[in-house]
This record gives structure tokens, C-alpha cells and sequence, in this order.
């Protein structure tokens, strides 16, 4: 599979900061059936990312709905939220991002470095019964259990993900080089029109600034 870079390059024609060693390599694998069929991406030769697809499945992972609340179960620390598909979605307490500008009494607001906010309330203090919310679903219904569902939003993009309901932003791992981390924070940093949060994947490495901009900018238009 091509690559494509962008931006600046050395004599060798390879963007700086970036050698030989570092050059990531994709390859696409698609497997296909009559029932199934199966895609997976390669980096360098290691799996990154698999997706299935069964015939009369429709895939719902990644999909974002407007549900409602139906019951808050303060035991299981969850809610089943109303998608308006067969069965309900588990919403769990740690999958309710606690709005920045929600009145919470701290008294009640118990610190937690394992969680995504930081905060853990109740569930019982985030939602109750009738509530609207924006959810994506996590993970594919299974069995006689409903979607996995989750308030943090995630849209991914060709080299970005943005993450409307977040506010950090994020560079992969796997782009090593301190100077290229520091040139694609600035670079989003500066063509960031929301408040919503983005993390560079790793095809970004090497990527110009009009490039990095342009995938935000549609990004939030898709939003």
C-alpha cells in the first residue's frame, strides 16, 4: 500500500527526523467468504487493526445515536439506555463523561486516577430515568445482551480521531522522534476550531500542516 507524505523532505526523499528504520509500512489483507469477510491492517509486518463482517449482521460498532434513558441500576453502577434498536444499551458509570461545566458537589466526587475524567461519581448522580444523551456504541450487541455504548465520542479520521465530547490532544506512541511529537501538537493546536480533543495516529508522522488541517476540519464538519 502507497504512503503518503507531505511537507518538507531530505536529499534521501524521506521527510526529517524520519530514517529508514522508521519508515512505516502498511499492508492491507482481505479475506473473503460467503458468510464473512475479513480485513486487516498491517504495521511493519505487525497486526494493527482487524475488522469482521458477517453476511445479515449489520455492523454497529462506531455508530452514534440519541438515546434515552430507561432505568438506572445503582448496584451494577449502570443504566439501559433506549437506542431504539432491539434491545437497550449498557451504559456503564464509567462511560458517562461528567460535563466540564455540570454543577457537581465535590463532597460527593471521589478521585480516580483509572478513570477517563479523573472524577468518579455514582451513576445515579450522572443520569436518571427519561434523560437524552448522545452515545456511541463500543461494542456489537452479543447474544441475548444489548450494545456497549459510551458518551466519549470518537470520530476517526484518515490520520486523526476526534473526540468532540474530549479536550486533550494526543500523538501516537509509535512516532518516536520528540521533535516530530512537538511539531504535529503545534500544528493541530493551531488548526483546532472546538474545544474537542484530537490524537495524531501514527500515518501522521512526516504529514504537512495543510494536510493535518484539512482531516480536522473535516472532522468537525462531519460532527
Amino acid at each position: 500500500m502507497p504512503e503518503r507524505h507531505g511537507g518538507a523532505k531530505t536529499a534521501s526523499g524521506r521527510p526529517p527526523g524520519r530514517t529508514r528504520s522508521h519508515i512505516l509500512r502498511k499492508q492491507i489483507i482481505v479475506n473473503s467468504t460467503p458468510n464473512e469477510v475479513r480485513v486487516a491492517l498491517l504495521e511493519n509486518g505487525v497486526l494493527a487493526e482487524i475488522h469482521i463482517e458477517r453476511s445479515g449482521e449489520a455492523a454497529a460498532a462506531g455508530n452514534i445515536y440519541k438515546g434515552k434513558v430507561l432505568r438506572v441500576l445503582p448496584g451494577m453502577q449502570a443504566a439501559f439506555v433506549d437506542l431504539g434498536l432491539e434491545k437497550a444499551g449498557f451504559l456503564h458509570a464509567s462511560d458517562v463523561l461528567i460535563p466540564a461545566s455540570s454543577e457537581v458537589d465535590e463532597e460527593e466526587v471521589q478521585y480516580d486516577d483509572t478513570q477517563w475524567s479523573g472524577r468518579y461519581l455514582p451513576i445515579e448522580k450522572k443520569v436518571k430515568p427519561g434523560d437524552e444523551l448522545v452515545v456511541q456504541i463500543a461494542k456489537e450487541p452479543l447474544g441475548t445482551k444489548g450494545a456497549r455504548i459510551t458518551t466519549h465520542v470518537s470520530l476517526p479520521g484518515r490520520y486523526l480521531v476526534y473526540m468532540p465530547t474530549g479536550g486533550q490532544i494526543g500523538i501516537s506512541k509509535r512516532i518516536e522522534s520528540a521533535r516530530e511529537r512537538r511539531r504535529l501538537r503545534d500544528a493541530i493546536t493551531a488548526a483546532k476550531n472546538s474545544d474537542g480533543g484530537v490524537i495524531a495516529r501514527t500515518s501522521c508522522e512526516g504529514l504537512s500542516t495543510d494536510d493535518v488541517s484539512a482531516d480536522i476540519q473535516a472532522l468537525e464538519k462531519g460532527w
